[in-house]
């Protein structure tokens, strides 16, 4: 296979030493700009549901339309955005991911200090903001084995994680805090500076990725065909699919009330909404650190099913602190840890398992197959679930949301993952294909 050699690229990739990503400045980089945009995004996405249902008093239908655009477009782009990111240098889609993010945002501050705002204009914005992470994302998934050797990448994986779950963790309270003190719409600027911080820490880093030779190019529809048969060939993959894109509908059909149920049903001021998502995030943190030693106990094949079990009978404390509003914040507090805590053992041993067995050059469309599914089905679950909540109600909607995610875990609970206790790993044949 002919193959093009990029100028940026470097000769190798990091040494094979668990301990060196700590000492690899050029993984660290990327890392620290990774944290602090996650930081960021963690205050707007307090920051923007509270603009929609605090000051522009937007119905159950208009929430669920501000939750569809801000997830649409891996429906609508997530496939072919697969393909162009295996033709082009992943870091350099996530820098112009970043920039456009950061503009996007900073017009919500603008258009409301001129009072122009409204939820129309919220809409769009989410929207825009949802394209660029269609393409960051995907990205950012097929990164990681151009930055590492292929035995670090679960360490990476799990460094990543961790500090997504520390923005998890301290985003939301230090975002209601800052709501509180300047406003929804002045606390989305720190997003924008987080964001331009992602951007100049990409800027920096340095990858030993070779893009596609032109004449490697098949046409587009192809290219998609490809990345899907790759992963639904697989019966591992087609499982976890399985679990994820279940899980991901009926979660979305939960959380997209939660603002609403939190703010106006339990009468929860946005400083102890941000409390609570912070409190709960904790069992994020605690899984990223966790994942490895729960790997080593039960096996990693193992580890999946127990993970999406967990996670699914955990959805069913939200709708269950209706009945007992007097509890309600410590029960959200426990779902939210340990919701956090399984879903990150989850996704760090199905994403580690992703990346070691697709072959490099199948990484970006593998990982926007994935997406498509997973993250295609949030917006159709959005929208269900403002038209439910406007016909039946807030909390009725949220136990539908609650009992479908139930189902979620079979495609994992029900098969092949008990049998194994390590996941295979690539074949030659995978490797050179």
């Amino acid at each position: 296979m002919t193959q093009s050699v990029d100028p940026d690229a470097v000769a190798d990739p990091p040494a094979s030493s668990r301990a060196s990503l700590w000492r690899d400045g050029n993984f660290l980089t990327m890392w620290s700009g990774q944290a602090l945009s996650q930081f960021g995004e963690q205050i707007t996405n307090l920051a923007v549901p509270v603009i929609a249902v605090v000051l522009l008093h937007a119905t159950e239908l208009e929430v669920g339309v501000l939750n569809a655009a801000g997830v649409a477009a891996f429906l609508i782009v997530g496939l072919p955005a697969g393909a162009w990111i295996d033709r082009m240098r992943k870091r350099h889609v996530m820098i112009w991911a970043d920039l456009v993010r950061a503009l996007a945002l900073m017009t919500v501050p603008m258009l409301w200090w001129l009072g122009w705002l409204q939820i129309w204009q919220l809409i769009l914005v989410a929207f825009v903001v949802g394209i660029a992470a269609v393409f960051f994302d995907v990205s950012y998934q097929s990164l990681i084995p151009s930055l590492v050797k292929t035995d670090q990448i679960a360490e990476a994986n799990g460094k990543l994680e961790s500090t997504a779950q520390i923005a998890h963790l301290a985003g939301p309270a230090i975002g209601g805090w800052l709501i509180g003190v300047l406003s929804a719409p002045v606390a989305i600027v720190i997003n924008v500076a987080t964001y331009l911080a992602s951007f100049a820490a990409l800027s920096t880093t340095r990858d030993h990725e070779v893009r596609r030779a032109p004449e490697d190019h098949e046409p587009i529809m192809t290219e998609i065909g490809e990345g899907l048969r790759w992963v639904f060939g697989n019966p591992l993959l087609r499982r976890i699919v399985g679990t994820t894109g279940v899980s991901n509908f009926f979660s979305t059909v939960v959380f997209t009330m939660l603002p609403l149920f939190l703010l106006r049903h339990l009468g929860f001021t946005v400083e102890a909404l941000g409390i609570v998502l912070s409190l709960g995030a904790i069992g994020g943190l605690v899984g990223a650190v966790m994942t490895p030693r729960i790997v080593a106990r039960i096996g990693e094949a193992r580890a999946i099913p127990v993970s999406a079990i967990s996670f699914s009978v955990a959805a069913l404390f939200i709708p269950v602190a209706a009945i007992v509003p007097e509890v309600a914040f410590p029960l959200l507090v426990a779902q939210g840890f340990i919701g956090s805590f399984t879903v990150l053992v989850y996704n760090i041993t199905q994403v580690t398992f992703r990346q070691r067995i697709t072959p490099p050059r199948l990484l970006g469309r593998m990982n926007a197959s994935i997406r498509f599914v997973v993250w295609g089905v949030m917006p159709i679950a959005a929208l269900l679930a403002g038209a439910l909540g406007q016909w039946l109600g807030v909390v009725p909607t949220m136990w539908i949301g609650a009992a479908g995610e139930l189902f979620a875990a079979l495609f994992v609970a029900i098969g092949p993952f008990w049998r194994m206790r390590e996941l295979p790993a690539a074949t030659t044949a995978d490797a050179d294909s």
